[in-house]
């Protein structure tokens, strides 16, 4: 699918619609895509690629079909046989404290983490330490004020957090997987691209809507507008010497 277009968009909103119902289809597609976009500024096959909080492992299984040395860092037990499987090349591990030398992976790759780690700064740095000078750090991740936001209680958060898991409540009988401030963190775009364009370890590659079918790095330069219309931020980063 070529990206940006309407059609990806169509297509990846539509699996997102159905995670709950067919959630193979939802992440192989998903990690087919992200792994397209790394491809566009660095070469997956023989690369070392470490996937911090990847779940299940679609994302590393797509790595390694491509011919990479993909490797899943998974701090949750449960989250590596969500899907009936054990993914390959697994380690269960905190992404504030990877089991990795510095620069020992030519990729570090997260998708959708950064919001529910409560210190976002300290984890972007443990992924620029493992990364190799010269090598790509992508992280990608749904900003709280986003219509997806609040994740399984959206967009009902922009009516308050408790009040969108007691809707939740009520709707389902069961109780919201995301609590905030617990296991999900207000994540802002404005406020990450200024932390990151203050290190003097990376630099940006781009900064973009990882979703949308156009405009997708004009939104980001919007203050205010980002951080509703940019749905999910993708940042490629370049780990500088």
């Amino acid at each position: 699918m070529r990206d940006p277009s309407l059609r990806r968009s169509y297509a990846l909103f539509r699996a997102f619609l159905q995670e709950q119902t067919a959630p193979e289809h939802c992440y192989r597609l998903l990690a087919r895509d992200a792994a397209d976009q790394v491809e566009r500024h660095a070469p997956l096959k023989g690369a070392v690629v470490a996937d911090v909080g990847g779940g299940a492992g679609h994302f590393t299984e797509e790595f390694r079909r491509r011919g990479a040395h993909g490797y899943l860092f998974e701090p949750d037990p449960a989250e590596l046989t969500a899907h009936g499987r054990r993914p390959e090349a697994a380690v269960v591990a905190d992404g504030y404290l990877l089991p990795l030398a510095d620069g020992a992976a030519d990729i570090c790759f997260s998708s959708n983490v950064l919001e529910h780690v409560a210190d976002p700064q300290t984890f972007l740095s443990e992924l620029v330490r493992v990364t190799r000078p010269g090598g790509l750090i992508y992280v990608a991740f749904t900003n709280w004020l986003s219509p997806w936001g609040g994740h399984e209680t959206a967009p009902w958060h922009y009516l308050g957090a408790e009040r969108a898991r007691r809707r939740y409540r009520r709707r389902t009988g069961r109780d919201a997987k995301h609590t905030l401030g617990v296991n999900l963190f207000a994540v802002h775009v404005g406020r990450t691209l200024r932390q990151v364009r203050a290190r003097d370890d990376v630099a940006i590659v781009t900064a973009r809507s990882r979703y949308a079918p156009f405009l997708a790095e004009a939104v980001t330069r919007l203050p205010g507008v980002r951080e509703i219309a940019t749905w999910n931020l993708l940042l490629i980063l370049r780990r500088l010497p």
